[in-house]
């Protein structure tokens, strides 16, 4: 390494990077820095394998893991790659007076497919499945390690799984990734391959009110992973600050043998089709009795997606300005902000409407000619090539999505978010929609009563998705598998005095003073009775 050793314990040459480098540029790359202290930590998994000889880190950045490594030993032969050269070149710098250290400027996902490490370490990029052409790798993981995957997967967790297939026997493997894909429906494939490997020894999920890369808003997993036969079980930890990594080096110097058997796991004990939340986390259902499938009721949509709400959205200055007639208006809510109670009525959507909101949206069956000549402009604009409006025949019409009586909030930091919709209107995929079956719809204000309460939303909140600085989402499915309470169990005096309640309720808020008491006895009744 250059000679000069004073960065070699520290993030001083990423923060002098940042400095100097654009954000838009750092995005484009998914450039996201590994603290030192994290990187260390990771090392010394690696370092652990007293065979270590080679080690591979397949995004190299700026060499934040080969500082670590070679901290602890210098005589390391250490491969990287990266595809940005302007990185590329910094670090050549950065380690132009060690041999041992040879770095690619080529996509690790495309190279390197027949050779094999003593260690594997990485902070792989984070990319949506849509901003990366993962075709062609898709498919030449699913020949290499005969397992398929289908086109969601994320490009992390593809880099996990080629290094994997890449490891020495007595291997391994230190991975910081989004923690995402452990109660996601796209890691679903990613789980069974890692039981199916019996590589996987650790997951350390990273506590989420603290974002390890200060600029993504991502959870994060630290992912440890040997190609030895020293262990059949996976242990699972929680790391709520940084001072917590000693947790997780106790267990990496105790390895094979476990300090407890506190969220320890055979493999033949994980079901890669549940959220794994429940491996590391306390479940609230537990505290309730009487659960029974959310989808007994009915079923959760998201809302309708445009492709262009720029475009297919409209408030009465717009319809005027191109001349869109009002049955070419579908009312619509188009934010979530438009909608802050607990109830969205028809004066709310009055309201709305006079001070010229976005709250309509294009319906242009059978256009006329002014209609026509809107859409022209869209092609025009080349909406109609967007990655929605392409498929869809013709592009401008939209999804065939019913107004539902129940909308839910898709982001949130406090909790679910659940709105009746008495205006009966149509909504973007700000909300989802709640569509109850023709045995629960006669019980509306019931269920809806329910959904209020904090225990509802305790028990949704175990198939939750988890971002940085506490950001939740739920997707439809999240809510369509989860558990919720059996109101046909209810005795007929509670539920009328439930129903008394919510009445009372909804009325504090249509006169704008909602009193939330009403909700709390609402649900006290249910904790009396179902606890």
């Amino acid at each position: 390494m250059n000679n000069d050793r004073k960065h070699s314990d520290t993030n001083e040459i990423e923060r002098e990077y940042s400095k100097f480098t654009t954000i838009e540029h750092r995005k484009k790359y998914a450039q996201f820095f590994t603290p030192f202290s994290l990187a260390d930590l990771m090392a010394k998994w690696l370092i652990g394998n007293k065979d270590l000889k080679t080690v591979l880190d397949p995004a190299f950045g700026l060499g934040v893991f080969s500082r670590a490594l070679l901290n602890h030993n210098h005589n390391l032969k250490i491969i990287g790659f990266e595809i940005d050269e302007n990185i590329y070149e910094k670090a050549k710098i950065i380690f132009k007076n060690n041999k041992n250290i040879s770095i690619n400027l080529s996509d690790f996902m495309h190279n390197d497919w027949d050779n094999k490490y003593d260690g594997i370490i990485c902070n792989p990029p984070y990319f949506n499945f849509r901003d990366y052409d993962s075709k062609n790798i898709l498919e030449e993981i699913g020949k290499r390690i005969s397992f398929k995957l289908n086109g969601l997967t994320n490009l992390y967790t593809l880099f996990l799984l080629k290094s994997i297939y890449q490891l020495n026997e007595n291997g391994r493997a230190a991975f910081i990734i989004p923690s995402e894909f452990l109660n996601s429906d796209f890691g679903k494939l990613i789980k069974s391959y890692l039981i199916k490997s019996k590589t996987l020894r650790h997951i350390a999920v990273i506590n989420f009110k603290e974002n390890v890369f200060n600029d993504a808003l991502t959870t994060s997993a630290i992912i440890l992973c040997a190609n030895d036969n020293k262990s059949g079980k996976v242990q699972f930890s929680n790391v709520s600050s940084k001072n917590d990594f000693s947790k997780i080096e106790r267990v990496i110097e105790s390895y094979p043998d476990y300090l407890s058997n506190e969220r320890t796991f055979e493999f033949n004990n994980l079901n890669p089709e549940l959220k794994w939340r429940a491996y590391y986390q306390e479940q609230n259902a537990v505290k309730y009795k009487n659960l029974v499938p959310f989808g007994n009721y009915g079923k959760v949509l998201r809302g309708i997606a445009t492709g262009s709400n720029e475009f297919f959205t409209f408030n009465l200055s717009k319809a005027n300005k191109f001349g869109i007639a009002n049955k070419y208006l579908l009312p619509c809510i188009c934010k979530s902000i438009d909608s802050k109670n607990s109830f969205f009525t028809n004066d709310d959507f009055e309201k709305l409407q006079a001070n010229d909101k976005t709250v309509y949206l294009l319906n242009a069956v059978n256009p006329d000619k002014l209609v026509k000549r809107y859409i022209a402009s869209g092609e025009e604009q080349e909406i109609d090539k967007k990655y929605l409006t392409e498929k869809r025949n013709p592009w401008y019409s939209i999804e065939n999505r019913p107004p539902s009586p129940i909308w839910v909030s898709v982001f949130n930091r406090t909790g679910l978010r659940f709105v009746r919709n008495e205006a009966n209107i149509s909504n973007l995929t700000t909300f989802h929609c709640i569509y109850l079956n023709m045995f629960s719809a006669p019980k509306t204000d019931l269920f809806f009563a329910y959904l209020l309460t904090d225990v509802s939303k305790q028990i949704f909140n175990d198939n939750r998705r988890e971002y940085g600085k506490g950001l939740q989402k739920f997707e439809p499915n999240d809510i369509n598998n989860s558990k919720m309470l059996n109101l046909e169990l209810l005795p007929s005096d509670s539920e009328s005095e439930i129903l008394e309640y919510f009445s009372l309720y909804r009325n504090s808020v249509i006169e704008k003073k909602p009193d939330e008491s009403f909700v709390n006895k609402i649900n006290d009744i249910f904790i009396k009775f179902y606890t």
